[in-house]
Parts: structure tokens; sequence; C-alpha cells
């Protein structure tokens, strides 16, 4: 029915101009049956788009093309841009000139957009019937996120070797043309240890879960250290989907150690960077203690936890390391800890999660260590692929309260 009303708000157009006292008449429209509506609605957020196909278009790493998403929009200036374009412009904006390391790291992006369709639309919360090197059951979302990633990077035809918490064994990604033709080394080639799904056993409670890459230069990963990486990446799925990238200065061309988040934006089609340059601050009070069984068999753990909570330390924890350490980056600052004991010993792994967060962690001006040691996660090197260590990554000033608790006689 037709009511009057005076000019607010829910009169549209007419009311933020009116400045008159008059009375507007307003004709509420009649909604639309849900039966009756159009199937060619926009896209909302959380549907699945029209083109995207109904097993995520991601392949088994056999290097079978993966059915594209949704790529193309219009940039502010009205230009035509993929996905892989927008994120290759902003590598290049912060200094990366090398095309091949340029394209390892927009093929990383390609794998972090498959992977974030597939947490979509995840719905199988069922077991492979296999385990992962640690002994950990995979689910068949682990897997598919492992295949989702050797997708994308056989595809970049950029790497020579990768290695997986999923398939931990160095296998040979190069293209057909050239596995057997060194003499035809166009190069530079690279190699990539990653953990696909960062926390899929917090997954289930929705929690955000993570993806992390540590790139090498190179046909291989044994032997490697953590300080010999030309990048690293680690992609956050949330409520945004966003990737924190680490580039040293010699990916620069010598102009400095730099760490930087992009989000992906526009219905996954376009990424921005959301921040320029992260920066950890040399002290702040938010700690995420992992592993807290140890503290149980481990007296000096322990006396260093009860120090966090009696100098009124923020908690943040949720379980993933993904999550719990990309806090510090949103806070700039905190202190994250992995450390074992006799009876609940390390699970992190050097080449698939702990060498690449370091990474991000020191080029952002923070400092990493090992559980034990006074040296840096960095300096480790990876004499076994599934190598797992104690840890702790965070501002500098909080590093070294932890060395004091920890290295002390």
């Amino acid at each position: 029915p037709t009511a009057a009303l005076p000019c607010i708000p829910h009169a549209l157009s007419h009311a933020s101009t009116c400045t008159c006292t008059c009375t507007c008449t307003y004709n509420p429209p009649t909604p639309t049956p849900y039966a009756t509506m159009s199937t060619s609605t926009p896209h909302v957020t959380g549907r699945r788009e029209s083109d995207e196909p109904l097993k995520h278009g991601i392949n088994d790493g056999s290097g079978t093309t993966c059915q594209a998403l949704t790529e193309s929009n219009v940039d502010n200036d009205g230009k035509s841009v993929k996905r892989d374009e927008s994120l290759t412009e902003i590598l290049i904006s912060k200094g990366l000139q090398e095309v091949n390391l340029i394209s390892a790291i927009v093929s990383l992006g390609e794998a972090t957009t498959h992977i974030a369709v597939i947490l979509q639309n995840y719905v199988d919360h069922s077991y492979a019937g296999t385990q992962n090197s640690s002994g950990d059951d995979q689910l068949h979302l682990d897997i598919d996120c492992d295949n989702a990633v050797f997708g994308a990077i056989r595809e970049a035809g950029v790497f020579a070797v990768a290695a997986s918490e999923e398939t931990p064994e160095e296998t040979n990604v190069r293209p057909s043309s050239s596995k057997d033709n060194d003499d035809n080394d166009d190069g530079p080639w690279y190699s990539v240890g990653f953990d696909p799904l960062d926390g899929s056993s917090i997954i289930d409670a929705n929690f955000s879960v993570g993806s992390i890459f540590g790139i090498w230069p190179g046909k291989g990963l044994m032997g490697v250290t953590g300080r010999e990486q030309v990048a690293s990446v680690v992609s956050l799925y949330g409520p945004r989907t966003t990737l924190i990238i680490a580039l040293p200065s010699k990916s620069r061309g010598g102009k400095g150690d730099i760490t930087f988040e992009v989000t992906l934006v526009k219905d996954r089609s376009h990424w921005e960077v959301s921040r320029e340059d992260v920066k950890l601050q040399p002290s702040k009070k938010v700690f995420a203690p992992g592993n807290l069984r140890a503290t149980n068999d481990n007296s000096k753990y322990d006396a260093l936890v009860k120090h966090w909570i009696s100098e009124r330390y923020t908690l943040r924890y949720t379980g993933g390391m993904v999550p719990d350490v990309y806090h510090m980056f949103a806070k700039s600052g905190g202190v994250f800890s992995n450390v074992s004991s006799d009876k609940a010993k390390a699970k992190l792994r050097l080449l698939y999660e702990v060498a690449a967060m370091g990474l991000l962690v020191e080029c952002a001006g923070g400092t990493t260590t090992h559980e034990f040691e006074d040296v840096s996660v960095l300096d480790v090197v990876v004499d076994d692929l599934d190598k797992r260590l104690g840890v702790c990554f965070g501002s500098k000033e909080e590093v070294e309260k932890y060395k004091k608790f920890m290295f002390s006689k």
C-alpha cells in the first residue's frame, strides 16, 4: 500500500537531496517469490559462480591444465587485467625483476586461488585412508590441495623440483620438453618446499588455515638452508584470502628485505596490495605458545609460559601455525613458540613450514631461533626432507626473552 513518509533515508534518493519539510510518497516494491527468481542473479559471495566446475577445476599434479576460474576484471584505470597480471605488476613494483621468479610466485598465487575455491566448497570431512610423513591421517581435502599446488607449479614451467608435506620426496616437475635435456636448459630453475594445507586439524571448526611455500634457486632441496631462499609465500584462508610475501634483498637488486601482503579481491579476479611493508616492532606483549603439553616435562618452557601470563601478555592461539604467526604480522609484533620435550616431540618441518615462515619473520625485521640452540632457523641445514624442530619466532626483544629462559644453564 502507498504510504506517506517524511524525507528520511527510507525515501532513498529523494531523501538524500531534499531539504524541504514536505512528505514524499513511497511505494514499497512487491517482493519477488523465491521460486520465480531469475537464475542469472549476479554472483553473491559464497555462491558458486556459473563457470566454476563442480570438482573445482583441480588436477592431480600430472600436468593436465586446470580449468580456469573467473580471471578478467577491470582495474581503476579501465584496463583489462587478469589475476596473474595484477600480481605480476605488484611484484615488479616491489623491485623483483627476474622473470622466472616472478612466474614462480604468480603460480603460487594461482594455487592459492584454486585452494580457496576448494575450501569454499568443502563438505566432505572423510579421510583418504593414508597418512603423511608425520603419521597424521590425511583428509581427502589435504590431497586435493596438494594436487592443486602441483598442478599450478607444473603449469608455471619454472620449477625443477617440488616436495610437500603430503608428497615428501623430491619430485621432478620440470616441463616434459626439458626433463631429459639439460643441454636445452633455459633457466633459471627453482625448487619449492610447501605445506598445501596448514591447519587441517582445525578446519572443521571453520578456523582460518593456510598454505606455506619456500622457494629456492636450483634443482634440488636436500642440503639447502632457509637463508638460501629467494622468496617465501604464505597464504591465509579466512574471511579474506591473502598472500604475505617475503623478498630478501638479494632478490630485489640489493634494495633491502621486504615483507608485504596482497589480498584476493573482486570475486577472486584480482590481487591488491593490502599491507605495503609489514614490520615487527621490537616488542609486543602478545604470545602464541604452541605444544603446551611440553610444559608438563620441560621446566624451562613451563617457566616461560608462566612469565608471559604473569606479565599479562595477550594470548592469541588457534592451534594453526599460519594464523598464529600471521597474527604477529597483522599486529606488528608478538612471539610464537613451539617447543618440544621428551614426551611431546617437535612436529614442525624445516623444509615445508619453518624455513619459509622464518624468512617472512626476518624480512619483516623480526628474529627466529631454534628451540634449544642460539641459531636462526634460516641457518639450519635441510639434511632430511622430514627434518623437524622446535622454534621461536617474533619481535626481537620477545625472542631475546625466550632465549634467557630457554638457554639458561
